[in-house]
C-alpha cells in the first residue's frame, strides 16, 4: 500500500493541471480555487507516500495534517460555492476561509507535538484538542457539505429540468468521489485502518475526475505547451 498515495498524488496533479488549463481559457474563479484545492490534495497524498517510504519527518507530518486534513476539502468546497453562488457572497466566504486558514496554519505549524511514537499517519492524540476537535471538523464539514451538496444540487436541477442528462451523471459521480475521502478520514480519526483511507482517497479522486470529465467542462482550447497539440473541441451544448 505504500505507493497508493503516490498514484493518488499523480492523478490529482493531472486533474489540477487540466482544471488550471481550463481557468487559463475561461478565467472563472471556481476553476482556480478548484485547481488550488486539487494541488493541495496532490501535495497531501505525496506527504503520505513520503511517510510510508522514508519514515516519520515532523515537518511532513505537520504539512500533511494542515494541507490534507484541514485545507483540501475546504478549498474544493469553496470552488463549488464560486460556481453556484453570487460572486459577492462567494468572495465574503472566501475571505472568512482565508482568515481561518491563516489561524489554522499558525496553530498547526507552531504547536509543540511529539511524533516519536507514531507508526502510522493519524492526528489522534498528537495535535491539541482545538485543532483535532474544532478546527479540523469545521473545515472538513464546510468543504464536504459545499462540494457534495453543490454536486447533488446541480444534479437535481438538471434532472428536474430534463436537460443535459450527462451532467446529472457527472455530478452524482463528483458527489460520490467527494464523500469517499471524508469517510476515510473519519475512519482514521477514530483509529481505523490507514490503508483503507489511502484506497478511499485514490478512489475518490478518480471518481471525481471521471465526473468532471463527464460534465464536459474540460473540453476547450488547451493552453499549456505540453498539451498544445490538442485541438479545440466545441462543447455540444
Amino acid at each position: 500500500m505504500s505507493y497508493v498515495p503516490l498514484i493518488t498524488s499523480i492523478v490529482s496533479f493531472i486533474f489540477a493541471i487540466i482544471v488550471f488549463d481550463q481557468y487559463l481559457a475561461r478565467r472563472k474563479p471556481h476553476q482556480i480555487v478548484w485547481a488550488i484545492g486539487l494541488l493541495m490534495y496532490c501535495f497531501s497524498t505525496f506527504t503520505e507516500f513520503w511517510w510510508n517510504v522514508y519514515g516519520p519527518v515532523e515537518i511532513m507530518y505537520r504539512l500533511w495534517y494542515l494541507i490534507g486534513a484541514i485545507f483540501a476539502a475546504a478549498y474544493l468546497g469553496q470552488g463549488t460555492l464560486y460556481l453556484l453562488m453570487r460572486r459577492k457572497m462567494a468572495h465574503i466566504i472566501m475571505a472568512v476561509l482565508g482568515i481561518a486558514s491563516v489561524y489554522a496554519a499558525y496553530r498547526t505549524l507552531s504547536v509543540s507535538i511529539d511524533i516519536s511514537g507514531l507508526t502510522e499517519l493519524t492526528g489522534v492524540g498528537i495535535f491539541p484538542t482545538d485543532l483535532r476537535a474544532i478546527i479540523t471538523p469545521i473545515f472538513n464539514a464546510f468543504g464536504t457539505l459545499a462540494l457534495v451538496g453543490g454536486a447533488i444540487y446541480s444534479a437535481v436541477i438538471f434532472w428536474r429540468r430534463r436537460i443535459l442528462p450527462h451532467r446529472v451523471v457527472a455530478n452524482v459521480l463528483i458527489a460520490i468521489g467527494a464523500i469517499l475521502p471524508a469517510v476515510g478520514g473519519t475512519n482514521i480519526s477514530v483509529g481505523g485502518n490507514i490503508n483503507l483511507f489511502f484506497i478511499f482517497e485514490l478512489a475518490g479522486v478518480i471518481i471525481m475526475f471521471i465526473g468532471f470529465l463527464r460534465a464536459n467542462e474540460v473540453f476547450g482550447l488547451f493552453r499549456f505547451p505540453l498539451i498544445h497539440g490538442f485541438k479545440k473541441v466545441e462543447e455540444s451544448e
